[in-house]
This record gives structure tokens, sequence and C-alpha cells, in this order.
């Protein structure tokens, strides 16, 4: 058998609110996930030697903290054969961005190793194996763009408009705990009911906090909204902007200041499809 080749997608909180503070100490979220068409690639080789390994084309990323590894080894207990694989991961998404990578990484492993190690669990049983990994494996998981809440793991599919997005991400990663542990953080947003795409009217809360804590957060706002809505996704760094074509966003991307300029150091971006079911999923369903 060839190795098994499957992405694992970025997504994008195209609002995050913040309704209140759980007695464990995390919090109620309200928040529309968004997948996107781009993202990282993992590669799966059962034949590669009779045990479990990982690596990663960042080799920095290379360590048993790891969230594949993590994933890996929950699911090695369910597995019918043995569960050997080498897997390598090819990373594309940054870290710390709010573009979910991690979580996507661990997620696609989860299904994957599913399949190959014959553990037979229900897709539900593997978002809850997720959720114990991180607050945004489920919804990756779910394959669908979803509006969610609770941590983030009550999830009901959303049919989003299919747009194009500018995803920019400044030299700075952010630390969620950080953010969610700030005393001026908003935790009291009202409810919503998903009766229409809230766009409009809807706001990330962890956005102020972030561009306080990490300005180079702000300027790339700031340079983005010169040609739309521009907003921060999860708890930071990426921040996006919507565009009716590939065309019109590409040629956004293209005014992007040289990553050695002062007004954004470092700063860097691509274009992606904002996409309703996630493109793992139809990879999946062609091994069925």
């Amino acid at each position: 058998m060839n190795p098994l080749c499957l992405p694992a997608p970025a997504k994008l909180n195209l609002f995050l609110h913040i309704t209140g503070r759980r007695a464990d100490g995390y919090h109620n979220l309200e928040t529309l996930f968004q997948l996107l068409d781009y993202g990282d690639e993992l590669e799966f080789d059962l034949n590669a030697g009779n045990r479990l390994s990982f690596s990663c084309s960042r080799p920095e990323l290379e360590n048993d903290d790891n969230l594949v590894l993590r994933a890996a080894r929950l699911l090695a207990p369910h597995a019918t054969v043995d569960p050997f694989c080498h897997i390598h991961l090819h990373k594309q998404l940054p870290t710390g961005a709010g573009l979910g990578g991690g979580s996507s990484d661990a997620a696609t492993t989860l299904l994957a190793l599913n399949r190959l190690w014959q553990c037979g669990l229900s897709q539900t049983n593997l978002e809850q194996l997720g959720l114990s990994l991180g607050a945004d494996v489920p919804v990756f998981v779910h394959g669908y763009s979803a509006f969610a809440q609770g941590v983030g793991e009550k999830l009901v599919n959303q049919t989003v408009p299919e747009r194009w997005y500018v995803v920019l991400t400044p030299a700075c990663e952010v630390a969620t705990r950080e953010i969610f542990c700030h005393r001026e953080l908003t935790r009291n947003s009202p409810s919503l009911t998903m009766r229409a795409f809230p766009f409009l009217g809807s706001r990330n809360d962890c956005q102020e906090i972030s561009c306080l804590l990490y300005p180079p957060i702000r300027a790339a706002l700031d340079w983005l909204g010169q040609f739309g809505e521009a907003r921060m996704t999860g708890t930071g760094s990426s921040v996006f902007a919507s565009f009716p074509t590939t065309e019109a966003a590409t040629e956004i991307l293209s005014r992007l200041p040289a990553a050695t300029s002062s007004q954004i150091p470092g700063c860097r971006g691509f274009v992606a499809r904002g996409v309703n079911r996630s493109p793992l999923l139809g990879l999946l369903d062609q091994l069925d």
C-alpha cells in the first residue's frame, strides 16, 4: 500500500462571541466556523516499520507533544490491527495564528487511522476523542462549516457563502491562554440565534485584547481593512477579509508589502476559498 495522503484544512472564525465563563475556567463561546480549501497535508505509511513514528517538514515540531502523535496514541487502544504507522506532516499553516492548524492535523489523523487501523469508531466517537485534544478538533472531524456553541463542540451545519479570502499572518504567535485569562476580555456577549448569516453586527470578542498585546495584528488589520471588512480569526494572529472572486483576492494579496517592510514586518499571506464541506471528507469518500 502506498502512503495515504490527506489534507488538513484551515478554518476561520467568521465571528467569535464569548457568552460567559464556566465553573471549570473555560469559556462558553458562539462562533461560526468557515472551512477553507487550504491547509496542511499528512502522509500515513503503514509499511514504514513496526512502530508509530512521526516526522514533519518543520523539524522544530517533531516532539512527543505534537497533536498528531497525541491523536494517534489516543486512538491506538481501539485498533484491531497493529497500531503502527509513520506519519509525515507537510506543514503550511502558521502556528499560533487562529487557523486551527494543529487541531486540523489531529482530526485528519483520527479520521485516517480510524480506517487504516480498522478501529470502527463512529464520527461522534471521534469528535469526543478529538475534544480531549482541543476545542477546535471536533469541527474538523465533523467536516462541515458550522455554528458552534459550548467550548466549540456543539455543532450545527451552516451553509455559508463560498467566498474567497485573503488571510494574512503577521510575525507573532498568540498564546490563547493569555487572551482568555485577560481581565479586560469581553465575557458577556448576548447569545445569538442562527437564522441568517450574521456577519454584520457580529465581531470577534478577542480581537481588541489580542491587538493590545500584539501590535502587529493591529497593523495587519489596518492594512487589509483598506480593501474590505477585516477581522481576526480565533485569538489571532491571522486576519482575513472576503472577496467575491479569486482574481480580486489575488490582486489584493499582490499588494502586500514585502516581509522586510517596516509597515507589517514579517507578514505573510495566502488566498483560499471558503467551503461548506471539508476537502478531507471527499477524499475519504473515495476510499469507501
